[in-house]
Formats: C-alpha cells, sequence, structure tokens
C-alpha cells in the first residue's frame, strides 16, 4: 500500500469512528532478529534491525482521561480510563495499548487521553515483533501528546515492562529496543545486558528476505516461559561452582560440559544452544560487514538446527520453509524470526536472484503445504517517531 493511500485510508476511517479528523501520527517499526534466538533474556547479544514495515497511529487528544482504541486490522472497538486501566480479556490485543498506559503513569508521567486508529503491515504473527511495535508507537503517541519526551532506550525499557507486567509474557529486551532505537540502513549488535548497541554495517551484495510461513502459530505463553525457566535452571546450578556465573552469557561450554551429569539433559540441551547462539550473532556481526555473506549464511543454518535439536521450537512449517528456501536460486542460509513455533524465516539472499528467489518459494511451499507464503525484501528502517507528513 502507498503512503498516501494509507495516510487517506485512516483518515477516511477514523472520521467514520471518531466524528472528528486525527491531529497526530505516530509510528513504529517491526523488526528481524538476523540471528539470537532466545538469548536476549539470557542476558546475551543479538543481531537485529528494524525493517520497513510498521504501525501508525492516528489520534485526536481528549479531554477527559478516557483512550479509545480501535484497528483497520480487525474489527471492534475499546475504551478505557487512565486512572482505571484494567485487562481486556476478550479484546487481548488492546493490553498491549493498557499495558503502556498503565506502567508510564506508575512511573509518573502525565498521560492524556485520546481517540486513537491504528493500521499495521507487520503481519500479525509472523515473528516480526507486531506487539512491540504497538507498545512502542503508543509510548511514542502519549509523548507527543502530553509534551515530553523518553530517551529510546528508557523508552523500550518501560513496553518491555509493559509486555512483562501487564501483558504477562516474560519477553526479553530485544523487540523493543529494535522498535525504538532502530537506525535507518543499519543494524545492531545489541548487548541485553548492557542495553547498549553497536552499528554494524551491512556490506552490499545480498537482501535481507522475510518468508511468512502463514502457519497459525503455536508459540503459548506456557512454551516460551519454560524455555526460559531451562536456562534459569541451568545458570542456578552452575553458579553453584562459578560464583561469576549471572547468567548464560558468562558460561563457556567446556564449563557446560564439565557439569553436564549435574543437569537434565533438556536443560543441558536449551543451555547448549544458547551459549552457541551467543557465539554465533557475535561471528555473523563480523561476517556481514566484512562482506563474507556465504559464511554468514552458515552460521543462520546452524541456528535453525540447534533451534530444531537443542531448544525444540521449530514446526513442521518451519521445516518446510526451511527447505523451500535453501533450493531457491541465490540462497545463502536462513533461520527462524522470533521465539519460533511457526512464524517468519529470514532469508539472506544474492541481490541478483530476489526476484527468482520469491516466486520459486511461494510457488514450491505452496506445492508442498498447501498454504500461500508471504514473501518480501525488509530494509534497515529507523526507530519510533512522529510522523510530521504520512
Amino acid at each position: 500500500m502507498q503512503r498516501q493511500q494509507r495516510r487517506e485510508n485512516l483518515e477516511n476511517e477514523f472520521e467514520k469512528r471518531y466524528k472528528s479528523a486525527p491531529s497526530t501520527w505516530v509510528r513504529a517499526p517491526g523488526r528481524v532478529d538476523l540471528i539470537g534466538s532466545h538469548t536476549d533474556y539470557n542476558q546475551g547479544f543479538v543481531l537485529i534491525q528494524a525493517i520497513d514495515r510498521d504501525i501508525w497511529i492516528a489520534a485526536s487528544p481528549r479531554s477527559d482521561g478516557v483512550v479509545r482504541i480501535s484497528s483497520l486490522n480487525t474489527v471492534g472497538m475499546r475504551e478505557f480510563k487512565l486512572d482505571d486501566i484494567s485487562f481486556d480479556t476478550e479484546m487481548t490485543w488492546t493490553n498491549y495499548v493498557r499495558g503502556v498506559a498503565h506502567i508510564l503513569r506508575q512511573e509518573g508521567y502525565t498521560l492524556k487521553g485520546f481517540d486513537g486508529l491504528i493500521h499495521s503491515i507487520i503481519p500479525f504473527g509472523s515473528g516480526l515483533s507486531s506487539s512491540a511495535a504497538l507498545e512502542v508507537s503508543t509510548a511514542v503517541l502519549f509523548e507527543t501528546l502530553a509534551d515530553w519526551s523518553l530517551d529510546p532506550v528508557k523508552r523500550a525499557l518501560l513496553c518491555q515492562r509493559a509486555e512483562n507486567e501487564f501483558v504477562g509474557m516474560n519477553c526479553g529486551i530485544m523487540d523493543q529496543y529494535a522498535s525504538s532505537a532502530g537506525k535507518q540502513d543499519t543494524v545492531l549488535l545489541l548487548d541485553c545486558r548492557s542495553i547498549t548497541s553497536q552499528a554494524k554495517p551491512f556490506a552490499p551484495g545480498v537482501h535481507v528476505i522475510a518468508c511468512d510461513t502463514r502457519a497459525e502459530r503455536s508459540l503459548l505463553d506456557s512454551e516460551y516461559h519454560e524455555r526460559r525457566s531451562q536456562c534459569e535452571q541451568g545458570v542456578a546450578t552452575l553458579a553453584n561452582t562459578y560464583a561469576d556465573i549471572q547468567s548464560l552469557r558468562d558460561v563457556s561450554l567446556q564449563q557446560l560440559d564439565e557439569h553436564r551429569a549435574e543437569l537434565d539433559t533438556v536443560v543441558y540441551n536449551r543451555c547448549r544452544f544458547v551459549i552457541e547462539e551467543n557465539q554465533r550473532v557475535l561471528a555473523v556481526a563480523e561476517a556481514v560487514s566484512r562482506g563474507d555473506h556465504v559464511h554468514a549464511g552458515q552460521m543462520m543454518l546452524e541456528s535453525f538446527q540447534g533451534a530444531h535439536d537443542l531448544y525444540e521450537i521449530v514446526s513442521d512449517e518451519m521445516i518446510a520453509m526451511k527447505h523451500t528456501i535453501m533450493s531457491a536460486p541465490g540462497a545463502l542460509g536462513t533461520r527462524g524470526a522470533g521465539a519460533g513455533f511457526g512464524g517468519c524465516l529470514v532469508a539472506l539472499v544474492e541481490d541478483e536472484h530476489v526476484e527468482t528467489f520469491t516466486s520459486q518459494v511461494i510457488e514450491t511451499y505452496k506445492e508442498s503445504t498447501g498454504i500461500e507464503a508471504r514473501v518480501f525484501p525488509v530494509r534497515a528502517a529507523a526507530g519510533a517517531g512522529v510522523l510530521t507528513n504520512p
């Protein structure tokens, strides 16, 4: 959808729903993690980029402390009072908006109510973090309406708290950080312990392509929390011997193997994957910077295999998509984006093959699964902000 058409659609629908015109426009992008599965909550590293698929919110302020929110992507409207924010058990996507409001109020920020209409071009449930983009765009909207501003890192941390404490998903910082602090045409090597990043150049010659399996995503909160708990069990065991171990970030494979007998097999596998994945993140960051895209692609494939064998977060549709991608022209490597259990795979594809790669993946994946995949290149985009000329 062209930018002008997107604006007109939002304006027209806003006037139908709220009987007024929007005065404020904000955006926040989705993200891809080029590599770094489940490393963020283990205080490790992840290589991320905000992408040129985003969420817009068109809004007009209210003076009564009420938020009314709806979306072009789904039916229904909800409203809530800023001084009485409760969890919505029916229209659950609104909890990302409510949660941000709750945390900002808790931290003492002045909030103004608004009428808001959302539009997302980030595929839902795809592993490209539409939820974090909604949180971050909501925070930017509250900042703008009340005329104060947050540092992008502070904003990301508050939005992470909203998801952890209000929504109930104990996620790491990666998604909110990318959406809030992303850089145009740049990938970020994020240190999830210090919450700092290094901008890494991406040498020319390849495209990053999102390949959405379009399968119903089976990621359950319980599965995610279970993986996190298993990593914490491993850390607790190892910390009995090594006083300086605070997270899997601090553990070497040698240390892990020396204490393998003390660990449940599943816990050992989870820890091994994260430790190896941390090293792959650092290797890929250097490889893409120097233009060694073949090595980067190989590391991505190793990540996919580890996610399958050790972390067990790979669905049948992801396996089918991986085989489809690697049989297509120009593919150098691929892995699952986000937390796994379905959603998108991110592929590294040579520039000259992007068009034929895209058409072949769509055709072959449909032949093998009966599902029409969404396949699209993504570019590194700027982080969240106000749309001055949408």
